[in-house]
């Protein structure tokens, strides 16, 4: 997931073929999520949200706070604030 500068990602793949990513860097006990990108044969699948969940379970379970640079994200950030306020680094 992370190389040895703390940058790398989130990846999804049917079969050998990537077809989802959200890019992250780590500095600290901070994850930045920078982009999500679901592929164009692959959207409409729901891939977007099961990297979003992924990343949040990542971040609880390591217990890093999130910074939404990510459009995406920080949507899903903003619309389910609550859920979120523990790992939200607004």
């Amino acid at each position: 997931m992370l190389n040895e500068q703390g940058h790398g990602g989130f990846y999804i793949k049917d079969g050998d073929k990537q077809v989802a990513e959200m890019s992250v860097s780590l500095a600290g006990n901070v994850l930045t999520v920078h982009h999500t990108e679901v592929f164009p044969e692959a959207e409409g699948k729901g891939l977007g949200k099961r990297l979003f969940a992924g990343m949040t379970d990542y971040a609880r379970k390591n217990g890093l706070t999130v910074v939404a640079l990510c459009p995406f994200v920080y949507a899903q950030f903003k619309k389910n604030r609550q859920e979120y306020a523990d790992i939200w680094r607004r």
